[in-house]
């Protein structure tokens, strides 16, 4: 019994390091595109994208959501072109928005 319980105990104390592993991998992946195409408008703030790191800038966009802001970077939004001129698939675009949010958190 004690060998059960113990094991039950140790099961769900890894559920969120799991979650943790999956989440650091989620945002090395956004990171990834992020340095091959976002960055050379949102390190700069070319056309007025939010800067990287910029809480300011990216406070009204987080208020609006991740749906939403994933839902821009998939359009396109004034100058940025729809999946900001890349290939990248809905997932990746994701985790670029989620690498991006991370780093004014």
């Amino acid at each position: 019994m004690l060998k059960t319980l113990s094991l039950a105990v140790l099961s769900l104390a890894l559920v969120p390091a799991l979650s943790v592993a999956s989440d650091a991998g989620t945002l090395k992946k956004g990171e990834k595109l992020y340095k091959s195409a976002c960055i050379a408008c949102h390190s700069t703030g070319a056309a007025n994208a939010p800067k990287l790191g910029n809480k300011q800038a990216w406070a009204p966009l987080i208020a609006r959501g991740m749906d939403e802001m994933v839902s821009v970077a998939t359009k396109g939004k004034g100058a940025m072109p729809a999946r900001g001129g890349t290939k990248a698939d809905d997932e990746s675009l994701r985790a670029a928005v989620e690498y991006m949010v991370s780093r004014v958190q």
